[in-house]
């Protein structure tokens, strides 16, 4: 597991340690490792002198999984560096690799951003991702799966989107709540993820598969009445017309998390076309579920989630969401 502590990389792990698989994690060393996993510490980003712990030994191992985000490079190197001594090779990808606007039901042949190539540096996500796949694509052609997530929620999320509303509901009292609870929702339980990343690479699939739920397997009326249930407040829900939201400044999906208004940028992170994963297994958990367990955990690590430094702090401002219910 390259990664390994945090979020999906971590779900991937204690999903396979659950199998009774022996699992080995490479990391930064930020973080503590999972009890159970033999840790190696080092680098990617300082290329071949930061992945001296990977190289040591010549060891082997069945499969990889790798969620980097950033820079290509550092799939290029782990790849290449792994490309004789590993089995199979699984990248965390996302659906923003496609073109935007993603047409709603899109699937995998659909048309796909220009990958940044390793030695470009710091670059957008979309194009980090897909160079990415290309990277790992190059180093382990067919025993490569790219698996593009779109939203992914679950315990131990550390952007902070269903922690937020979990922890506004929590307080109680009127709630802003977006635009219509009709809406339809697409996403992924970090764990359903993780369960069918080790079930695909145990079958050796390879090639894309897009790792979301079908449109509509939760609306944002029951996700919000899941918080409201989980947390056990007396929280009001004040369904808001966007509209009206809009008009005061409130942002969809950055003040708003989860929640977009109709339109090019809903068609293309709610409406993936998902068809193709779930005939090759993956299986997605009632909302209740995911919602009940990622308040659990969020109480277990004292009601704030971490938060990845490189993504902005999400959330409705409390003197916006008091000049919204004051409408």
């Amino acid at each position: 597991m390259l990664g390994g502590t945090e979020f999906v990389g971590r779900a991937v792990t204690d999903a396979a340690l659950e199998r009774g698989w022996e699992v080995t994690v490479f990391h930064r060393g930020r973080h503590a490792p999972p009890p159970g996993v033999t840790a190696l510490t080092g680098d990617r980003t300082t290329g071949a002198p930061g992945l001296a712990a990977l190289a040591e030994g010549r060891r082997e191992w069945d499969l990889v999984v790798d969620t980097w985000s950033g820079a290509p490079a550092a799939v290029r190197d782990a790849a290449r560096l792994l490309s004789g001594r590993a089995g199979h090779y699984s990248y965390v990808s996302s659906r923003s690799v496609y073109a935007y606007p993603a047409a709603a039901g899109l699937d995998e042949d659909g048309p796909l951003v220009a990958g940044a190539s390793p030695d470009d540096g710091d670059v957008p996500y979309d194009r980090a991702k897909r160079g990415g796949e290309l990277a790992a694509l190059d180093a382990f052609g067919d025993r490569a799966l790219l698996a593009r997530a779109g939203l992914i929620i679950g315990p131990g999320e550390n952007i902070g989107r269903l922690p937020w509303w979990l922890n506004r509901i929590a307080r109680g009292g009127p709630v802003i709540a977006p635009g219509a609870p009709g809406t339809e929702l697409q996403y992924i339980d970090a764990r359903d993820l993780a369960g069918w990343l080790l079930d695909a690479a145990a079958r050796g699939l390879h090639g894309a598969y897009n790792t979301v739920s079908r449109p509509g397997h939760a609306t944002m009326g029951e996700l919000l009445a899941a918080c409201v249930a989980a947390t056990g407040s007396d929280a009001e829900l004040r369904w808001t017309d966007a509209d009206i939201l809009r008009a005061a400044g409130a942002e969809p999906w950055s003040d708003l998390p989860i929640w977009l208004p109709p339109g090019e940028l809903y068609d293309t992170l709610h409406r993936g076309g998902h068809t193709k994963a779930h005939d090759a297994g993956l299986r997605c958990r009632p909302v209740g579920e995911t919602v009940t367990d990622t308040w659990s955990w969020l109480r277990a690590v004292g009601g704030t989630a971490p938060r990845r430094p490189d993504r902005p702090a999400v959330g409705l401002a409390p003197e916006l969401e008091a000049k919204l219910l004051a409408l």
